[in-house]
């Protein structure tokens, strides 16, 4: 009988694994982490139309109602006394404001209630890039289509109430100024959003805060003694927002500028209160 024998080299070399690519963390990386998810979302595309939507629309219905009150030969609303083509395009600013904040709040909240913050502070773990790229994204996006609409209503309701004690043109002092402040002052809001659903991680509770600060309050503010009013009100979120895109100021209102500084730290005051909470407690 014949043995076969099979002798293994032990020295032959064996496969080579090839290494995974090591990522990472880079602020870009988050940023485009971040840009990827906001465009993911459904609710992104409807807020952000119905934000464009509401802030064309309402625009062109409020010049197209004040030419029709002007024509119809009846003495004018008090509210319409003074208006402009500026105003009347603006009106729909406080419907748009709603929809780029609640969606704002959605940003963040949204993945609270879904549970995805887990992953996405696991692959991030210093958390702070995370509320940063995200108000960032959201804020510029919700900035670009705010000068959008305002670029658009303006020309369509200077056009419908030109000829009338309303009427203006971009080459009016302050007329562009205005323009890019109803822009930027949108756009803040969808970052205040942001924050608040970052804060509060519930999307009931961060809409709730939102309307309330910017809708809600100045009308209880308004129960108040008058001098209390001219003292507090002008500094509410949304009369300094205001302020900061409203052709003409009086004495009680907050310039330009300062309207500016003090929406800018609202903001700043959500972000912070985010930011704590989001360093400080679990997920």
């Amino acid at each position: 009988m014949t043995t076969t024998m099979t002798v293994t080299d032990s020295s032959a070399p064996s496969p080579v694994q090839t290494a995974r690519p090591q990522y990472k963390v880079t602020g870009r990386r988050v940023l485009r982490s971040e840009w990827a998810k906001l465009w993911s979302l459904r609710s992104t595309w409807i807020s952000l139309g119905l934000g464009l939507l509401f802030l064309i629309a309402f625009g062109v219905i409020a010049a197209a109602h004040y030419k029709a009150e002007l024509n119809s030969g009846r003495p004018l609303r008090p509210d319409d006394v003074g208006a402009t083509a500026l105003s009347l395009s603006m009106f729909g600013t406080n419907f748009a404001q709603l929809a780029l904040g609640v969606l704002g709040v959605l940003v963040t909240a949204g993945e609270y209630s879904t549970g995805m913050i887990r992953s996405t502070l696991a692959a991030v773990p210093r958390r702070l890039p995370v509320l940063w790229s995200k108000a960032a994204v959201f804020g510029l996006v919700a900035l670009s289509v705010s000068l959008i609409g305002v670029v658009v209503v303006f020309p369509i309701a200077s056009g419908i109430v030109s000829g009338t004690p309303a009427a203006l043109t971009f080459s009016h002092s302050g007329v562009v100024r205005s323009l890019l402040g109803a822009g930027l002052y949108l756009g803040l809001v969808g970052v205040i959003g942001t924050a608040l659903g970052a804060l509060l991680r519930s999307v009931a509770g961060g809409i709730s805060v939102l309307v309330a600060s910017l809708m809600l309050v100045p009308g209880l503010i308004s129960l108040l003694p008058s001098s209390w009013q001219d003292n507090i009100s002008p500094y509410l979120p949304s009369n300094a927002g205001e302020s900061m895109f409203a052709l003409t100021h009086d004495s009680t209102a907050l310039s330009p500028t300062a309207g500016l500084v003090v929406f800018l730290g609202w903001t700043a005051l959500a972000l912070a209160g985010a930011a704590y909470r989001l360093v400080h407690t679990d997920a």
